[in-house]
């Protein structure tokens, strides 16, 4: 196989590079602070989001399929192992939850409904990248796949678009443009009620990430859009702050809910400016509550955990 690695330089572009020992020793950007760190509060969500990223690296990202503000989901079927492992750390960063396969079998067997979209290598060892598209495409026909190929290999990509596949992308190329790929095929997906939540003027859309309020664009950081989804995924329903602390921080326990409300704070300063009426309600004792437009919400059961 082809091979190839990215690294990001610090001026934040990307270039391809050749040996395997390159790519273990790739630099990629430090994460960067949330915008609103500016209250008192600031060491606790400094301490909170490091917390949460080493427990994240500890979890596996598909244990909890179930929970409302998880992110979209890719299946990476891929043989060439330093790749694979830079494909996975940068969907991560884009916020994508990630599963790496090395071969056509398993590929074949985890592709499913539970992932919203696949990169799949047409040359894996075992079966086939084309066997193993047929097969996704037969079992599920709404599945999008965007196929990686040989730089020369025309008509391998040819044959992989009649196949079925929704894109293609030749190796060796950079991240930028696969990532740009994959938003153009989850945009056009026939799933849109995956990729947008709304509630009233308020629009959330998870794969270009941006908020909207009526005609007003709202800028909010990776915490805080989280924080968002979170809580439109159970519009009208009180939810506890150890739920949120559990589910957007990927924390146990109820230890710093104190955090919560600092984020909480942080959205409604942006999001109801210029507006006379809070979207985000308190309910004392609990939680937090989202209700479209302000509206009183029916009395709902309380979420507290997945």
């Amino acid at each position: 196989m082809h091979q190839v690695d990215l690294r990001t330089t610090p001026g934040g572009t990307s270039k391809r590079m050749g040996s395997p020992a390159d790519s273990r020793s790739a630099v990629f950007p430090a994460k960067t602070v949330d915008k609103g760190d500016t209250s008192s509060a600031n060491l606790g969500v400094r301490f909170l989001d490091s917390c949460s990223r080493r427990v994240q690296a500890k979890c596996n990202p598909f244990q909890n399929l179930r929970v409302a503000c998880e992110p979209m989901r890719i299946l990476v079927a891929e043989d060439d192992a330093p790749l694979a492992e830079l494909l996975h750390q940068r969907l991560q960063e884009e916020q994508f939850a990630v599963r790496v396969v090395s071969d056509g079998r398993e590929a074949e067997k985890m592709a499913s409904d539970q992932y919203d979209l696949v990169i799949l290598d047409l040359n894996l060892p075992g079966t086939g990248g084309l066997d193993v598209l047929r097969e996704i495409r037969a079992k599920n026909p709404d599945l999008p796949v965007l196929i990686v190929t040989g730089a020369d290999l025309v008509e391998e990509r040819i044959r992989g678009l009649d196949a079925g596949a929704d894109d293609c992308i030749a190796k060796p190329f950079e991240f930028t443009e696969l990532a740009a790929r994959i938003r153009a095929i989850l945009r056009r997906g026939n799933r849109p009620a995956r990729a947008i939540l709304q509630m009233g003027d308020l629009e959330l859309d998870r794969i270009n990430r941006t908020v909207h309020r009526g005609n007003r664009n709202i800028e909010l950081s990776p915490k805080e859009f989280s924080l968002l989804e979170f809580l439109m995924r159970h519009e009208g329903q009180p939810v506890t702050r150890a739920a949120i602390v559990e589910q957007v921080w990927k924390l146990n326990g109820n230890n710093m809910t104190n955090i919560v409300d600092v984020y909480i704070n942080y959205l409604r300063r942006k999001m109801d400016s210029g507006y006379d009426h809070s979207l985000i309600r308190t309910i004392r004792g609990v939680g937090y509550q989202i209700v479209g437009n302000g509206r009183p919400a029916p009395r709902a059961r309380i979420t507290t955990g997945t």
